[in-house]
């Protein structure tokens, strides 16, 4: 196969803002009913105008499914907030509860949306257990608390290590040989970013002080609001790079070339379409946003991707996927 090979996004604002449109009126005339299908919709378009090298992928997700994870959300989340209301030890208990059942969710979610997702006919898998999703996603992040969060960088490692190497197509696992140092010079870099910001917001509004007066602070926190919000996107850029110039599946590797600079024009211009049309151009922006994200990866093939034979097709439950989507726990970063 002829060189790198680069993802392709053909999804096209218009189109998306009409599934989008459907399914939120939809969802919101079924009290939250529909979500499901709706996330059905949206993923079956956005795997379908997803391209590696002449091949599309494709989503076989169940939405009766989905829905009982989002139902299961629901209650978790309900019964949270109104333990609260009896008493601080209800709640407490509530919140054990949730953060002992978390894993069990992600592990589910993640089994979910890759054995449900295929290309050329070959489904993904997650092969992780139930036991290291515990370890992952319930004792590194009580690790990380009791760190003060100096031990983030590592826990984040770990947790991109346990999803990519548990990650396979067909019966190919992926693997993953980022290390430890250097997710730690990624979060050295942002908090550089930060206290660099900091201070130049500082000088600003001691010179701006003179001028201003009073007015001074709010141009000096709306400044801070805005250098802050832009190393968000810089931070992704960094993560993504460092993760899928790290990944290999077989003797194939990927890259990322994502520019921190594209990204936070991209960021910037997104946010401001979204306010100026109070939300009707949140569809074009998920377009815009998606396909840089996906067209900065490429396949560096070593030689046929014809090679890979199927995994097993073993039944994968769907209690985490709706569940996790609720609690906004993203997966991806």
């Amino acid at each position: 196969m002829p060189g790198p090979q680069r993802i392709k996004f053909h999804a096209s604002g218009s189109e998306y803002f009409r599934i989008w449109i459907v399914n939120l009126l939809l969802t919101i005339a079924t009290l939250g009913i529909y979500s499901a299908w709706a996330k059905l919709r949206r993923n079956q378009y956005m795997y379908s105008c997803t391209e590696l090298a002449g091949a599309s992928f494709e989503y076989h997700g169940k939405p009766m499914a989905i829905l009982k994870g989002r139902i299961i959300a629901l209650v978790l989340v309900g019964g949270y907030n109104l333990a609260f209301q009896f008493s601080p030890v209800a709640g407490l208990i509530m919140l054990l509860l949730l953060g002992a059942v978390m894993p069990f969710l992600v592990w589910n979610s993640l089994k979910f949306r890759l054995f449900y997702t295929s290309y050329r006919g070959i489904r993904f898998g997650f092969g992780g257990s139930l036991k290291a999703a515990y370890f992952h996603f319930l004792l590194l992040p009580i690790l990380y608390v009791v760190s003060l969060t100096l031990a983030l960088p590592f826990v984040h490692q770990r947790v991109k290590r346990f999803q990519h190497t548990e990650s396979r197509y067909g019966s190919q696992h992926f693997s993953f040989d980022a290390t430890v140092g250097a997710f730690y010079k990624r979060y050295l870099i942002l908090l550089g970013l930060m206290f660099a910001g900091g201070i130049v917001i500082g000088i600003a509004s001691a010179v701006l002080g003179a001028s201003l007066g009073p007015k001074a602070v709010f141009v000096s926190v709306a400044i801070g609001y805005l250098w802050f919000a832009l190393l968000i996107p810089v931070f992704m850029n960094m993560i993504q790079n460092l993760v899928w110039n790290h990944t290999s599946l077989g003797e194939h590797r990927f890259s990322s070339d994502m520019e921190w600079g594209k990204v936070a024009l991209l960021s910037v211009t997104n946010v401001l379409g979204i306010v100026c049309t109070l939300g009707l151009f949140t569809p074009f922006a998920i377009v815009r946003w998606t396909r840089y994200h996906l067209e900065s990866i490429a396949l560096l093939p070593a030689g046929s991707l014809d090679e890979f034979a199927a995994g097993a097709d073993d039944a994968v439950s769907a209690t985490g996927v709706g569940a996790t989507d609720m609690l906004d726990f993203d997966l991806s970063i």
